[in-house]
Formats: C-alpha cells, structure tokens, sequence
C-alpha cells in the first residue's frame, strides 16, 4: 500500500534487497532480470511500443505476484488492452532499491500503485484511496472503532513497527501492548502472516493497510473478522496519517505516459473498481490533498497570531 501501498515507503530501514538473478519458472512466468540493462553509462533496452512493462513484486498479493493473481496484476491487464498493447513484467522485491533497479534502471516503465505525489515518480490522478484498518476475530467481541476504544487498550496488538498506526498507538500509551512486525517482510513467510496470528491468537487486534488486511479477511478467512477503518490521525500528528490516495507511478519526465495511462484509468473506472471490490479492498473518497493542503496552510496564517509562544 504496497502499496508501493504507503507502508513500503514510510521508512528509511535498513535492509538488503534479496534477489537471485537465475530465472525462477512458475507457470510460465520467470522471476529473471538483465543485470547489465540500465547500468550508468551502458545502453538500456530499446522500448517495445507493443509492450506495456509493469514493474511488479514476484510474491506479494493481493498487490501482484508471478501467477498474475493481483489486483495490479488485473488493472495492468485491463489498461494494456485498453492501450493496445501486452502486459510485460520485470519482478523485483518490492524492497530499498525497487525504484532504482526497475523504473529508473529502464527495465519497465510503470508501477501500478503508489502513494499519489511520491516523490520518486511522476503519478497520475489517484484511482482509489484507502487506509489503515482495524482487524479482529468476530468471535472476540471487541467493539474497537477508534484510537481511544476500551477494547484496544486490553488487546495483544499486531502493526507494522513504524508505520502510521504506531503514532497512535505511541500518543495513547499503548506500546506496551504491541507486537512490531517488520516492515519488509520476511520472504520465509506468507504476505499473510500477520493477519495467520490474528486467527490463530498470537495477537489480538491488527492494525495493517487496508488492501493487506481486506484482501486476507476475504480469501483465508471469510466471515471470521471484523474490519474497521481506522480514524484519520493526521491532525494530532502529522506521521499518523493513515488514509492515502493511490496512483499509477512513471518516471518523471514522462508525462505523455502519465497522461496516457490517466486516459485509461477514467475509461475503465467501472472495472477498476469491480476489481478493487472482488479483491475485498477498503476504499474512500478521492481527496484532493493539494486543496486540503493549501486550505490548513491558509488556515493556519489567519490563526497565527492568537497561537500562544509558549504554554
């Protein structure tokens, strides 16, 4: 959410991108990459027009994986027919260097989903928005819909460390409530792993980006959990900020492509969102947080001068 989802680029963590360059076969699909195309100073490979070259994770549903079970996977399908052209992916874990590797190193020039305005690419208009949710079992009995909901501070908490929900978490006093999970997963365990020891009662309550979190309740666990969204944070901190327009990402200069791609997205809405609601993901409106941006800004300026200096 990951999207590029948010949760794969809030944090500056220190990892080692594990990537073997032997093709891996899955149904046809191999996991391969040309470690000399794109190198600085060495030729990239020529651009196929026919060709609509995804830049993906090989195992990390429900965003997109080798069999083409995503719902990227789906929307890449869907904008490529609209476009003319055949889906081509290159896989690489979607981990510290994805950009640099894939979409910067001309090994592909498109990422399905990313935090609109991300810095790294040039994005088009979001095409959903969604955000961190609460998850628990329907047979606990917890009512948990905010940050301050008496069931949440008995619970076993489950969250990515780091991530938006531990400000929450960290303002309410509830740390010491928390199991962290790592941030870049452990490629020895299922994407689902969280939401495994919710069911199996190693924690109490997840708190997960909701594609993650919607998709597994959807697929693993059907009618077993409760999902919540969790409350906008972003006003008492602005790291805790859970909800997040979600765009296609290209390189920067290329705004034909964007604008291309853009196209695509606003003919085939309909479908996207069919697709968004099979794969069971937590959606709400579309913000244009420019605007919202630009209105506290303003805001803010009309209210200087009664902002106390000190307390």
């Amino acid at each position: 959410m990951m999207m590029h989802n948010p949760i794969k680029k809030m944090l500056a963590i220190v990892a080692v991108t594990l990537f073997a360059s032997q093709a891996w076969a899955d149904e046809g699909n191999e996991l391969q990459v040309d470690m000399d195309a794109g190198r600085g100073g060495l030729p990239v490979n020529v651009e196929d027009p026919s060709e609509f070259r995804v830049c993906a994770d090989y195992d990390n549903l429900p965003f997109s994986n080798g069999k083409m079970e995503g719902f990227e996977n789906k929307i890449a399908e869907l904008i490529a027919k609209d476009l003319g052209k055949k889906v081509k992916y290159q896989f690489w874990y979607d981990r510290i260097g994805f950009i640099r590797n894939t979409l910067n190193a001309y090994r592909c020039d498109v990422v399905m989903g990313t935090v609109t305005g991300n810095d790294m690419m040039l994005t088009t208009k979001p095409y959903y928005r969604s955000g961190y949710v609460f998850v628990y079992k329907k047979s606990s009995g917890y009512n948990i819909t905010d940050w301050d909901s008496p069931d949440l501070r008995k619970a076993k908490i489950g969250l990515v460390g780091m991530t938006p929900p531990s400000r929450p978490i960290a303002d309410k006093e509830l740390m010491g409530n928390a199991r962290p999970y790592r941030l870049m997963r452990d490629l020895n365990l299922p994407p689902s792993h969280i939401i495994d020891d919710l069911v199996k009662g190693e924690i109490d309550v997840a708190i997960l980006w909701g594609p993650i979190a919607g998709y597994w309740a959807k697929t693993k666990y059907p009618d077993q959990l409760v999902i919540v969204p969790a409350p906008e944070y972003e006003q008492e901190n602005p790291h805790g900020k859970e909800q997040w327009n979600i765009s296609v990402g290209v390189r920067k200069k290329e705004k034909e492509r964007a604008a291309m791609i853009e196209a695509a997205l606003e003919r085939n809405k309909a479908e996207i969102e069919k697709i968004l609601d099979d794969y069971g993901i937590p959606r709400f409106p579309i913000v244009d947080e420019k605007k919202e941006k630009e209105k506290k800004s303003a805001k803010d300026k009309t209210q200087g001068d009664i902002i106390p200096k000190s307390e």
